[in-house]
């Protein structure tokens, strides 16, 4: 599924849109770049893109009031760049609330920084910005040109571990012609599984899936919205590419499954098969360490940075997470997003703690639960310990807390391979209005389909049929594809 951020660019306070990233066609669309935020936060949005345009002419930050103010005043997930320049900036910018960093001319100019900050704040927080013109790198908020090519620039700083890059093709920024799709799908080509985003050209929502047909994973959007282009919505398509995910259940440094969360036995090493399933075409791959809660243990750093150094695709860390160090140490690691099972329901406010500081889409509801005559209830400890509180109620009480994912196991159905639980995940979807992720009971594609029809998941998870043979996620993809469901292939 394409992620559609709203973005913001501000000169002298004011929210406005350049063409082509021209400073004499500056066009205003309010005075106060809150009310445009606002909209978007009511419509639902989860992120939001903000430049510093004063900033990015300057060479140094200017509008860090205006992001102080959208950060206090709003629960959007926030990434700012322009003008970012030195360590000072970095720490200010993230003291003002934002949860990513955008470095565009710096990556040019100071490659050592660059990299120092890539490794002090981890690939999940610090963005690679590559603002292109007829396919070479352009700096100072545009102005200045190089003669570094986009596929040369990217090599080096994919082969050092940046995982997200925003990609603007400035010929067509504010054009409202179209995106570079041909830009894009090279890109994509040449880096399978980039967790690329696209700036520029947007104005339909053809556009919208034209883009997700290529595989980009998000789109900025400005003008196209300021302008009723496309509707303010976070996922107007019906046709979004659903997800297949792959889980390693992690003990003890190996892969293990069971049925119902009991009768555990190896399947593997979790880092051949998080490269086996990365190549096979996997769009995400979630990594629990099943027993870290219970047994009061960390999850394995060293063990995720060496998974995340194996594969391309968004990679979701869970097991023992219950602080913000926690998901601190994961995203320095090289993990893209992390999952809060437990911790979360013993005190629901480190949510909140955790998507303000590193944004809505790092953090990931994890919920393990058993359906009873009085309702699904909640399990906590990896389905050791089990709890009176609803399964939906949780769930919503987790979103408004700002949870940026759900995915939800059905205890019942785990390892069973009948099948996912369906009518919950229906439910899920109906009452939240961030994607659901469907766990437990996959055993044929089939299951893939029902998941994605009835239960209106985003995306769905399996484990146990990849690691003994039963299926392949090509497989299922092509099933997917013939029954007329959107699906990278």
């Amino acid at each position: 599924m394409i992620e559609i951020i709203p973005a913001i660019d501000i000169i002298d306070g004011h929210c406005v849109r350049l063409t082509k990233g021209d400073f004499a066609t500056v066009k205003e669309y309010g005075s106060d770049p809150l009310e445009p935020v606002r909209r978007f936060e009511e419509a639902g949005f989860r992120r939001l893109h903000v430049v510093d345009l004063d900033g990015a002419k300057k060479g140094g930050i200017v509008n860090t009031g205006i992001l102080e103010r959208i950060c206090r005043e709003t629960s959007l997930t926030v990434d700012f760049g322009g003008g970012v320049r030195s360590s000072e900036d970095i720490e200010k910018i993230f003291g003002c609330g934002a949860s990513m960093i955008t470095l565009g001319s710096v990556a040019v100019k100071d490659p050592g920084f660059f990299l120092q900050c890539l490794k002090q704040y981890g690939p999940g927080r610090i963005i690679l910005g590559a603002d292109v013109r007829d396919y070479n790198i352009a700096v100072d908020g545009w102005m200045g040109s190089t003669s570094q090519n986009i596929f040369d620039f990217l090599d080096f700083y994919l082969s050092e571990g940046v995982r997200k890059v925003i990609c603007t093709d400035i010929n067509l920024d504010g054009t409202l012609k179209g995106p570079s799709l041909n830009l894009y799908s090279e890109i994509l080509g040449r880096y399978p599984g980039i967790e690329l985003t696209a700036s520029g050209g947007l104005g339909s929502a053809g556009d919208l899936k034209a883009l997700n047909d290529a595989g980009v994973r998000s789109v900025i959007a400005g003008r196209a919205f300021y302008e009723g282009k496309i509707p303010v919505s976070p996922y107007p398509l019906e046709t979004l590419s659903k997800r297949i995910i792959a889980c390693l259940d992690v003990m003890d440094g190996r892969v293990v499954k069971g049925v119902n969360f009991t009768g555990l036995r190896d399947a593997g090493d979790p880092v051949e098969l998080a490269a086996k399933y990365s190549d096979e075409g996997a769009d995400e791959l979630v990594f629990l360490d099943i027993t870290a809660t219970h047994e009061k243990r960390k999850t394995l750093s060293k063990l995720v940075r060496k998974v995340a150094g194996k594969i391309n695709i968004p990679f979701t860390v869970g097991g023992g997470i219950a602080e913000p160090d926690d998901v601190n140490t994961m995203l320095t690691n090289g993990a893209d997003k992390v999952s809060v099972n437990s911790a979360a329901v013993r005190n629901p406010g480190i949510i909140d703690i955790m998507t303000r500081r590193f944004g809505s889409q790092c953090i990931v509801l994890a919920v393990d639960a058993r359906h009873e005559k009085k309702g699904w209830k909640v399990y906590l400890n990896g389905g050791r310990v089990r709890t009176d509180i609803d399964l939906f109620f949780w769930i919503k009480e987790a979103v408004d807390r700002g949870a940026g994912e759900i995915l939800f196991t059905s205890m019942d159905h785990d390892g069973t391979r009948k099948g996912f639980a369906t009518e919950a995940l229906a439910h899920i979807a109906g009452i939240v209005g961030v994607p659901v992720i469907a766990s437990g009971g996959a055993g044929e594609p089939s299951h893939f389909r029902d998941a994605f029809i009835t239960g209106k998941a985003g995306a769905a998870l399996a484990a146990g049929i990849f690691h003994y043979g039963e299926t392949s996620i090509p497989e299922i993809k092509k099933y997917l594809n013939d029954n007329g469901l959107a699906v990278r292939l």
